[in-house]
């Protein structure tokens, strides 16, 4: 199979604040795998957690050392793909924009929609969250009514953790909710921004304003310490930055009630499969995430999302110019059309 890519740059309507920083715009790797007059397609964004880093400059530089490494193999050749994958380091993103095109070219090869090879029912995907980033008061009460407007969406994802503390993050929720039409749920994800006290406090505190859950309330590296939090929190917690693959699902069982894969961070939708599979083993229920992924990687993991409890694929709504088209928004839920493979194309081509 050839192999091509392309960098491509997005830029966000809204820059994003979590406990980390702030995202105005990012650099990411579109791949492209050909065989047989068929071609696949895939993404890779850059994201970093803790000391694990991938920046686009590292993604360009694998994808150079890889691409004639995978030019013998077949689209259908997944498992030595993965395998080669592996063995060579090759940072997640990549992979998962390797094995997105090869998921993609499958789908395209029997002409049909990968909801559909996989038998999943589309009417089972639940609505996503739009996010709310760290920021004042009173622009984060703007931003829920501009991205309300523009999505009609069902469910708000606010971010706290704020760098100025709890007392902040309890005052910008408080203009959230003043804000918020009946009917819309809030969730609220701290990006490992608090400690185990602040997190006891917070979580006592959402919990009497309406919140469904909490989405990472303690660093990577500290899952010891939730464990305490699990027995006391009023809230069900979910992991995201403690939890990368399958491999982590295990011990996370028991320390939270769910876990939240992201395609970037997993390597890929075979990759993604399994995880689902090892949290409902373990008793867990399941998010998706994402980074800055345009339509090509959230339309991706829709195809997915019949599996999913919950769902935060937002981040292609808040593109100003999100190169492709997908998946699209119904009713605040992000749907799989019927075209074969993951069904999406270039925006200039769908014009």
């Amino acid at each position: 199979m050839r192999i091509q890519y392309t960098t491509f740059t997005v830029h966000k309507r809204f820059p994003l604040t979590i406990s980390r920083g702030t995202t105005a715009q990012t650099d990411n790797l579109w791949l492209r795998v050909e065989a047989e007059g068929i071609e696949g397609w895939g993404e890779a964004s850059p994201f970093s957690i803790g000391t694990y880093r991938e920046s686009t400059e590292t993604l360009l530089g694998a994808v150079q050392q890889v691409a004639s490494l995978l030019e013998p193999l077949h689209p259908l050749q997944r498992q030595q793909v993965e395998q080669l994958l592996e063995a060579r380091g090759v940072p997640r993103a990549l992979r998962a924009a390797v094995d997105t095109a090869l998921h993609d070219w499958l789908g395209k090869a029997v002409g049909m929609p990968l909801w559909r090879l996989w038998g999943l029912d589309r009417q089972r995907i639940v609505p996503t969250t739009v996010t709310i980033g760290i920021s004042s008061p009173e622009v984060a009460q703007q931003r829920t009514r501009d991205w309300l407007a523009l999505t009609g969406a069902k469910a708000l994802k606010v971010k706290l953790g704020s760098p100025e503390g709890i007392e902040a993050d309890k005052m910008m929720f408080e203009a959230v909710r003043e804000a918020l039409p009946e009917g819309v749920s809030l969730r609220v994800d701290a990006n490992g921004g608090w400690n185990l006290q602040d997190a006891l406090n917070m979580c006592q505190w959402l919990a009497q304003r309406g919140v469904e859950y909490v989405e990472q309330p303690l660093p990577q590296g500290m899952e010891d310490q939730l464990a305490e939090l699990y027995r006391q929190s009023p809230l069900p917690l979910f992991a995201d930055e403690s939890c990368f693959t399958s491999a982590d699902v295990p011990r996370l069982a028991g320390r939270v009630h769910g876990v939240n894969l992201k395609l970037m961070k997993c390597g890929g939708l075979s990759e993604a499969m399994r995880l689902i599979h090892c949290a409902r083993a373990c008793g867990l229920r399941v998010m998706f995430g994402c980074y800055s992924d345009s339509s090509l990687a959230i339309t991706a993991m829709a195809h997915l999302s019949p599996l999913a409890d919950y769902l935060d694929l937002d981040s292609h709504l808040n593109l100003l110019d999100d190169p492709f088209v997908g998946a699209t928004l119904q009713e605040g839920r992000v749907i799989p059309n019927d075209l074969p493979g993951l069904g999406v194309q270039r925006r200039e081509d769908s014009a």
